[in-house]
Protein backbone atom coordinates (compact mmCIF):
# COMPACT_ATOMS: atom_id res chain seq x y z
CA UNK A 1 0.00 0.00 0.00
CA UNK A 2 2.89 2.38 0.91
CA UNK A 3 5.99 2.08 -0.34
CA UNK A 4 8.82 4.92 -0.11
CA UNK A 5 12.35 4.95 -2.13
CA UNK A 6 15.22 7.35 -1.66
CA UNK A 7 12.58 9.98 0.29
CA UNK A 8 15.12 13.07 1.36
CA UNK A 9 13.24 16.23 3.19
CA UNK A 10 16.33 19.05 3.27
CA UNK A 11 15.95 22.32 5.23
CA UNK A 12 17.52 25.25 4.77
CA UNK A 13 19.96 24.83 7.22
CA UNK A 14 21.63 21.93 6.39
CA UNK A 15 19.35 19.75 8.57
CA UNK A 16 18.41 16.57 6.29
CA UNK A 17 15.70 13.56 7.03
CA UNK A 18 15.92 10.64 4.70
CA UNK A 19 14.43 7.09 4.03
CA UNK A 20 16.05 5.23 2.10
CA UNK A 21 13.62 2.69 1.51
CA UNK A 22 10.39 1.79 3.27
CA UNK A 23 7.42 -1.02 2.18
CA UNK A 24 4.36 -0.84 4.41
CA UNK A 25 1.56 -3.85 2.92
CA UNK A 26 -2.09 -3.36 3.88
CA UNK A 27 -3.48 -4.71 7.32
CA UNK A 28 0.29 -4.17 8.63
CA UNK A 29 0.55 -2.03 12.22
CA UNK A 30 3.45 -0.50 12.29
CA UNK A 31 4.98 2.05 15.13
CA UNK A 32 7.57 4.97 14.34
CA UNK A 33 9.44 5.46 17.43
CA UNK A 34 12.27 7.89 18.30
CA UNK A 35 13.31 10.26 20.63
CA UNK A 36 12.63 13.93 20.53
CA UNK A 37 13.88 15.76 16.72
CA UNK A 38 14.72 12.01 15.22
CA UNK A 39 11.54 12.71 12.23
CA UNK A 40 9.00 11.29 13.25
CA UNK A 41 6.24 13.86 12.96
CA UNK A 42 8.34 14.87 9.33
CA UNK A 43 7.97 11.46 7.94
CA UNK A 44 4.31 11.15 8.88
CA UNK A 45 3.76 14.66 7.32
CA UNK A 46 5.54 13.09 4.13
CA UNK A 47 3.20 9.95 3.72
CA UNK A 48 0.76 13.19 2.93
CA UNK A 49 2.56 15.53 1.59
CA UNK A 50 2.04 18.19 4.32
CA UNK A 51 6.16 18.22 4.54
CA UNK A 52 7.36 18.10 0.79
CA UNK A 53 10.02 15.62 0.15
CA UNK A 54 13.19 17.24 -1.79
CA UNK A 55 13.80 14.13 -3.57
CA UNK A 56 12.55 10.40 -3.96
CA UNK A 57 8.89 8.71 -4.18
CA UNK A 58 6.49 7.81 -1.95
CA UNK A 59 3.94 5.44 -3.91
CA UNK A 60 0.61 4.76 -2.71
CA UNK A 61 -1.41 2.33 -4.12
CA UNK A 62 1.23 2.40 -6.40
CA UNK A 63 0.75 5.85 -7.53
CA UNK A 64 3.71 7.64 -6.87
CA UNK A 65 2.21 10.46 -5.07
CA UNK A 66 5.44 12.74 -4.52
CA UNK A 67 4.92 13.09 -8.59
CA UNK A 68 3.67 16.68 -9.85
CA UNK A 69 0.71 15.40 -11.56
CA UNK A 70 -0.24 13.38 -9.07
CA UNK A 71 -4.09 13.78 -7.62
CA UNK A 72 -3.06 14.63 -4.23
CA UNK A 73 -6.84 15.37 -3.34
CA UNK A 74 -7.73 11.90 -3.78
CA UNK A 75 -4.95 10.47 -2.21
CA UNK A 76 -5.70 12.68 0.86
CA UNK A 77 -9.55 10.82 0.51
CA UNK A 78 -7.77 7.70 1.40
CA UNK A 79 -5.23 8.53 4.04
CA UNK A 80 -6.09 9.35 7.59
CA UNK A 81 -4.02 10.70 10.48
CA UNK A 82 -4.20 11.11 13.99
CA UNK A 83 -1.87 13.49 15.27
CA UNK A 84 -0.51 14.17 18.87
CA UNK A 85 -2.67 17.14 19.33
CA UNK A 86 -5.43 16.24 18.23
CA UNK A 87 -7.22 19.97 17.68
CA UNK A 88 -10.67 18.72 17.45
CA UNK A 89 -13.35 21.64 17.04
CA UNK A 90 -14.45 22.20 20.28
CA UNK A 91 -17.63 23.62 19.22
CA UNK A 92 -18.87 20.33 17.97
CA UNK A 93 -19.48 16.98 18.92
CA UNK A 94 -16.98 13.89 19.10
CA UNK A 95 -19.76 12.37 16.31
CA UNK A 96 -19.84 15.65 14.54
CA UNK A 97 -15.36 15.99 14.05
CA UNK A 98 -15.75 12.13 13.12
CA UNK A 99 -18.51 13.09 10.14
CA UNK A 100 -17.31 15.86 9.07
CA UNK A 101 -14.73 14.97 6.49
CA UNK A 102 -16.78 11.94 5.48
CA UNK A 103 -19.66 14.56 4.97
CA UNK A 104 -18.14 17.59 2.93
CA UNK A 105 -15.40 15.50 1.33
CA UNK A 106 -16.30 12.40 0.22
CA UNK A 107 -20.27 13.77 0.13
CA UNK A 108 -21.41 10.95 2.26
CA UNK A 109 -25.22 11.19 3.49
CA UNK A 110 -25.08 12.39 7.07
CA UNK A 111 -26.92 9.61 7.89
CA UNK A 112 -24.90 6.99 6.63
CA UNK A 113 -21.18 8.57 8.15
CA UNK A 114 -22.92 8.89 11.52
CA UNK A 115 -23.38 5.12 11.46
CA UNK A 116 -19.89 4.68 10.57
CA UNK A 117 -18.70 6.98 13.55
CA UNK A 118 -21.00 5.43 15.60
CA UNK A 119 -19.38 1.89 14.45
CA UNK A 120 -15.90 3.18 14.82
CA UNK A 121 -16.56 4.56 18.48
CA UNK A 122 -18.02 0.91 19.63
CA UNK A 123 -14.79 -0.47 18.20
CA UNK A 124 -12.51 1.50 20.56
CA UNK A 125 -14.72 1.62 23.46
CA UNK A 126 -15.77 5.16 23.06
CA UNK A 127 -19.20 5.10 21.94
CA UNK A 128 -20.59 7.23 24.80
CA UNK A 129 -18.34 9.61 24.19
Amino acid sequence: MIEIRNMTTSYGRGELFRVAGLTLKTGEITAVIGRNGSGKSTFLRSLNLMELPTEGQIFFDGEDINDKYANLNLHRQKMGMVFQHFNLFPHKTVLDNITLGPTKLKKVRKADAEEKARELLRMIHLEDK
